[in-house]
């Protein structure tokens, strides 16, 4: 794909202000989300063709409208963004969400190993709360699509959602007692499907299926209409 036929669709509206970390209603222990945030440096390198020196902004701008849209999802109660780059941590932290150092485990193992130790620490948050892992290059994301995702998963059962492909997974979640047990990575669809998790076959929620790796991605959330941060770094590239 050249430079040429990408087209911003335009920011979403904007999201209503997020709720501070924890502000739970009432009796209702809510969801706790955790995402994934790599250092910049090294984030997105697939998309170093089309974005050149630009792909850690750009980087950077997916997570941010992927954590201002899923705090503005009322489901969520708190959001934790594990990362050990400190530009992420600043910025997310200003809208709301905890930030967790993937340090020791994530930096030695990967991201699997990140995750686990997110919802570890999300469950010392709220030890009732169910947990969801999702992931961090979301630009799309609405947070009425989020709402009707959670809402699916069974009560009791760990499930997943698959991405746009049908092959990777966006979303993991699982209840309060059981362990999240992330198996992300390429075919990571089976390795879920595998481990137990029920696939949850919902239509109708592409924002949540669109993660972006790819200039070609980029094109698909675009069209979608993706938040103001993206939507921003997007039309200095065309």
């Amino acid at each position: 794909m050249t430079q040429d036929t990408v087209r911003p669709a335009g920011p979403l509206p904007p999201a209503p202000s997020p709720r501070r970390p924890g502000a739970d209603a009432p009796g209702a222990p809510g969801w706790s989300l955790v995402l994934p945030v790599k250092p910049l440096e090294l984030a997105k390198s697939r998309l170093a063709p089309f974005a050149g020196a630009r792909r850690p902004e750009l980087a950077l701008a997916f997570a941010l409208d992927t954590v201002t849209a899923a705090l503005a999802c009322p489901p969520v109660a708190r959001l934790l963004v594990v990362t050990g780059d400190a530009l992420v941590a600043e910025r997310v932290r200003a809208l709301g969400a905890l930030v967790v150092a993937d340090e020791p485990v994530g930096r030695r193992g990967g991201l699997n190993p990140a995750l686990a130790h997110g919802a570890a620490r999300a469950l010392q948050h709220a030890p009732r709360a169910p947990v969801a892992t999702l992931s961090a290059d979301l630009p799309a994301l609405r947070p009425a699509e989020l709402a009707l995702v959670l809402a699916a998963v069974p009560a009791g059962r760990r499930a997943f959602l698959a991405d746009t492909p049908g092959t990777g997974t966006t979303l993991l979640a699982c209840p309060p007692g059981l362990p999240l047990g992330p198996a992300f990575g390429p075919g990571s669809r089976d390795r879920h499907a595998a481990r137990g998790a029920r696939e949850l076959p919902l239509a109708g929620v592409p924002s949540v299926r669109r993660d972006v790796d790819t200039a070609a991605d980029l094109l698909e959330a675009l069209a979608l209409g993706v938040g103001a941060h993206t939507a921003a770094v997007a039309a200095t590239l065309v």
